[in-house]
């Protein structure tokens, strides 16, 4: 469908994005913005033609989420988290649990959100899961606790989430929010993208039927089938994006203030360079583990000195509460948290203590 992210229609979807969360209070839900998302056929772009979609490689959608990040950070990860939703039941073998799904999920039909952190494996040495899958019969599953970590829950009609059985084992299913069960707590209060309504979902006794399991009963569910775990490349594409978007409204300022270009300059031409690193790992068969977890670090690196230059630059402006710089500064923070390796922690935390071996 050639290059999405030149056309007009996408460069005019991105002057609509930043110009709505410039105006937009940091804790109002972007219901707009989503909106101007699904106009512009945004919830079509990752899924297949055979469900009404358009089919975009997974090179595009890096690039994708890489420019909608730089417009509005908090739209684009709704996106991602609808998206992952996606993507788990587009590798499901749960054939006519996808065609029923998927065609409403690309016109906007039904909006799907994602809850699956408490899987990985970092949880698993917990005595008790938190959430606990049983049998309820020859026909459903028996699904108690709480999902931690639920973005959109309030506004999605579908959250793609899982639990653990007796035996280890786990499962991944489509669970409708007006579920018997199924309460979507007050979003939590964040230092920043509280608008993005993250926050738990507690499963009282929820009944999944059978045919609406997606992956499993299996051992580390989330291995199998679709990829994007912790410190992926679309988590490090939307942390490029944002340092862009800083980089993009330091340089405004550079306009009118032309001595900010020596520190303005290098800023750039790191994104630059980053950017090209990061598009030929994305484009490589399979990419290597260190390279990925490399090109994450250094996202997260200048996402946050990105967004703190152009605070300095704005001198007093930007401290105050609401200036775009002060919220880019804030949102900055969220990617050394958001599915993000220990490892690539620790090489930002040696960095911000400057031990960085030479």
């Amino acid at each position: 469908m050639g290059d999405l992210c030149n056309t007009d229609a996408f460069q005019r979807l991105l002057s609509d994005l930043r110009l709505a969360s410039e105006s937009r209070s940091d804790v109002a839900f972007p219901a707009d913005s989503l909106r101007k998302v699904q106009d512009a056929g945004g919830l079509r772009w990752n899924l297949p033609e055979d469900f009404g979609g358009l089919g975009l490689d997974s090179v595009s959608m890096l690039t994708v989420y890489r420019r909608l990040a730089s417009a509005c950070l908090a739209t684009t990860f709704i996106l991602t988290q609808r998206n992952a939703a996606c993507a788990r039941i587009l590798t499901s073998d749960n054939d006519s649990l996808k065609r029923r799904l998927l065609p409403e999920l690309a016109t906007g039909q039904l909006f799907a959100t994602v809850g699956i952190s408490h899987l990985t494996t970092s949880r698993q040495h917990l005595s008790r899961p938190a959430v606990a899958v049983s049998s309820q019969g020859d026909t459903h599953w028996l699904f108690r606790g709480t999902v931690p970590w639920v973005t959109a829950g309030s506004e999605a009609q579908l959250i793609v989430t899982g639990g653990v059985l007796d035996d280890g084992r786990q499962i991944l299913a489509a669970v409708p929010t007006d579920r018997d069960g199924v309460h979507v707590r007050k979003p939590a209060q964040l230092m920043a993208l509280t608008e993005t309504a993250t926050g738990a979902v507690e499963l009282a006794d929820v009944s999944v039927a059978r045919d609406e399991v997606l992956h499993g009963p299996a051992e580390r569910i989330l291995t199998q089938g679709a990829g994007g775990g912790a410190g992926s490349l679309g988590t490090s594409a939307v942390a490029i994006g944002a340092a862009e978007g800083s980089l993009q409204q330091f340089a405004e300022e550079a306009v009118r203030r032309p001595q900010l270009r020596e520190y303005l300059d290098p800023l750039q031409a790191e994104a630059e360079t980053l950017v090209h690193q990061f598009d030929q790992t994305a484009s490589a068969a399979d990419p290597a583990p260190a390279e990925v977890e490399r090109l994450r670090q250094q996202a997260n690196s200048l996402v946050m000195r990105s967004a703190q230059a152009w605070l300095a630059a704005t001198k007093g402006a930007g401290f105050m509460s609401g200036h775009p710089a002060e919220r880019a500064v804030r949102e900055s923070m969220f990617f050394l948290v958001w599915s993000c390796p220990q490892s690539v922690l620790e090489a930002n935390l040696r960095e911000l203590a400057c031990t960085i071996a030479d």
